[in-house]
């Protein structure tokens, strides 16, 4: 079964066996792709590719690692990764689902999303906090080049 990023999802995080967790509004499902391979797959399915979000989220913001990515376009789709995309244990968030983010310990955050939620992840407060802001200068950036 095919998974395309959509307004519903909250987050992919990876599972066992090289499958995902796929949390989507008050769901949560398993499927047989990594999440890598869900990113680059959505990323398709609205016309681009992975590498193609990469680097255009690279140049608008000047970064190098762990870039968010604009799934789809008309309405900023955009997710992030919680570590370097290329790890096993890369966990991808919406962005426009994040509610707010709560300090577990020095390695676990907890993310809590619009609809309340709650999911931890193995990366740092500090870390995910800069993710979040990163994902979010995107956004504006992206909104304020559509209204000008």
């Amino acid at each position: 079964m095919k998974y395309e990023i959509s307004k519903g999802t909250l987050a992919v995080v990876p599972n066992e066996c090289s499958s995902s967790l796929i949390y989507e509004d008050e769901s949560r499902y398993v499927i047989d792709e990594n999440p890598f391979k869900i990113m680059d797959d959505s990323c398709k399915y609205f016309g681009s590719t992975y590498e193609g979000r990469k680097n255009g989220a690279r140049d608008i913001l000047g970064a190098e690692y762990k870039v968010p990515i604009v799934i789809e376009d008309s309405d900023n789709l955009i997710v992030f990764p919680t570590t370097s995309p290329s790890s096993d244990d890369c966990a991808w968030i919406t962005l426009k689902r994040v509610k707010k983010l709560e300090k577990i310990d020095s390695c676990n955050t907890k993310i809590i999303f619009d609809n309340n939620v709650e999911i931890i992840v193995p990366s740092s407060f500090r870390s995910m906090e800069n993710q979040l802001s990163r994902a979010s200068r995107l956004d504006l950036i992206l909104r304020n080049h559509k209204n000008s």
